[in-house]
């Protein structure tokens, strides 16, 4: 009986931290959409700020890491970008580094043309 209020607990402390230490839906949005806007007006020390160091994109091209993705950046020539349906995962493609939430991962798909 003793271990198993113990084993309860723990589960609860355990489950407490892991709610904790998850970021919000609201503040990840809103850092995903940081990274656009900083990769749109070319500000590679904005992007930096919410985008980790071990970043890696995969991508039609190939996989991409922060040194590809910021001389990319001077490349592109974004005029907007809408980010719509947003679903971020508890476990998802953030890691936290010093206190705060970075992007480790991304992807995108280019949208096809509708079916005539």
């Amino acid at each position: 009986m003793k271990k198993s209020i113990a084993y309860t607990v723990i589960a609860l402390i355990a489950s407490i931290g892991v709610s904790i230490a998850a970021p919000d839906k609201a503040a990840i949005e809103a850092k995903e959409k940081a990274a656009w806007q900083a990769f749109k007006d070319k500000k590679p020390d904005d992007f930096k700020k919410v985008v980790s160091a071990d970043f890696r994109g995969a991508y039609a091209e190939g996989i991409s890491d922060m040194d590809k993705e910021l001389s990319d950046m001077k490349k592109w020539d974004m005029k907007s970008f809408t980010i719509s349906d947003y679903n971020a995962l508890s476990n998802g493609p953030w890691k936290q580094e010093k206190g705060a939430w970075m992007a480790i991962f991304h992807t995108n798909v280019k949208q096809e043309a509708a079916a005539k």
